[in-house]
């Protein structure tokens, strides 16, 4: 005959069993079982999200370690995504712009985009060039450089109307063109430069500032009290509104008012301010014997291979030394060129850093010119210190 238990259903080892689970240990280590596992699950859900927060920020080359989900085949992986791809950057809403107005300007402009190429930069590359000037279909020196920064370099061409203006000073009077710029809607942000100057590094990283209408470097060289800014580099980001203030500021300009001081009153007060160094670099700096404007302090010694190395844009400024593809007297440039300066360990005027890297500087404009005029292959090597700092030939345009 069984027990009372056993008629219920229960048999010693099921009432044994059910004693252990009821007793205070066991339900203890329950409970702490399953707060762990509690904690594992919220620890893993903000894993993901800096996950995908670090997907779409980083600004490092390296990839994580895991892809994608494979079943999305359509999406790429992101070991195979290049970090511009991982920070979700579309360059083609970004453009060097540039401005035409004459033949002459033309050969620097293509001179300039064709440095953009060879670096690599990233933004599209704009010309705004005269309507007259034809492009397909005609044998002209402006046809032949225009299709040359299309089909070479990849440069984006735009018809424009010439900006004039009666000035007291004619070699001015079209400078109004650069504004322009302000119309290139089609943009997110254009960056400006002029092409009487040399594009040393790519300066991409520009496009990517803070937002501003407009972004600009101070000119270094005048009265720092006035806060003036330099109309040599310009980053815009187009409107429509902006380029109405803008063009009605230039019908209301004076004869003395040239594009710099159009912008300089429109924007002076409330433009983001680039760094002269390393964006606005003047070769007449290579020529002055003060340097703390540009260095930005009165401690720290001038050293003109550094000063070249750190630099990005370099604009030629030399008054009275015309530019460099002006011709000029050898014996002005005797009498301006950068002098050497002595050093102080020998007593001797043996440091001549800052004249050869001067002169290398025109030698290699120079030479860029007179290579339109060459067959491929016949690259000359730039002569001066510029030339084998930068390890570079003159390039056919």
């Amino acid at each position: 005959m069984g027990t009372g238990n056993e008629e219920q259903g229960f048999t010693p080892l099921k009432l044994k069993i059910m004693q252990l689970l009821t007793s205070k240990a066991v339900r203890a280590i329950a409970i702490i079982a399953l707060m762990v596992l509690a904690l594992l699950g919220l620890v893993q859900l903000p894993s993901a999200s800096f996950d995908h927060l670090w997907y779409n920020n980083s600004f490092c080359s390296s990839t994580p370690s895991h892809s994608l989900s494979p079943s999305t085949p359509s999406t790429p992986s992101r070991d195979n995504l290049q970090p511009d791809e991982l920070n979700g950057i579309d360059w083609s809403r970004f453009a060097y712009v540039q401005y035409v107005t004459n033949t002459e300007y033309l050969c620097n402009s293509v001179m300039l985009f064709e440095i953009l190429h060879r670096l690599g930069s990233k933004a599209d590359r704009l010309m705004m060039h005269p309507s007259s000037f034809a492009v397909d279909g005609a044998s002209t020196e402006e046809s032949r450089l225009l299709r040359r920064a299309r089909d070479k370099y990849g440069v984006k061409l735009k018809p424009i109307e010439i900006q004039r203006k009666a000035t007291s000073d004619p070699t001015w009077a079209e400078s109004y063109t650069k504004l322009l710029a302000f119309n290139q809607t089609q943009y997110d942000r254009v960056l400006s430069l002029d092409s009487d100057s040399t594009v040393l590094q790519t300066m991409d990283e520009l496009f990517l500032a803070p937002s501003a209408l407009v972004a600009m470097p101070r000119a270094y060289w005048l009265n720092f009290d006035d806060r003036i800014l330099s109309a040599q580099l310009i980053l815009i980001e187009p409107s429509e509104y902006e380029f109405n203030r803008v063009m009605n500021a230039l019908n209301a300009a004076k004869s003395n008012d040239y594009d710099m001081e159009i912008v300089n009153n429109l924007y002076k007060d409330s433009c983001l301010i680039l760094p002269h160094r390393p964006y606005n670099l003047l070769t007449g700096e290579f020529r002055s014997d003060k340097h703390s404007d540009y260095l930005g302090n009165s401690e720290e010694g001038w050293d003109p291979e550094k000063t070249f190395k750190e630099a990005k844009f370099l604009h030629f400024s030399d008054w009275p030394v015309p530019k460099p593809w002006l011709s000029a007297l050898p014996s002005m440039i005797q009498d301006k060129q950068p002098k050497c300066q002595e050093n102080p360990k020998t007593g001797v005027e043996d440091d001549c850093r800052s004249r050869d890297l001067w002169l290398g500087f025109y030698s290699d404009f120079k030479q860029r010119r007179q290579a339109r005029h060459l067959r491929s292959g016949n690259e000359k090597t730039i002569d001066g210190n510029f030339g084998r700092a930068t390890g570079g030939k003159a390039q056919p345009i």
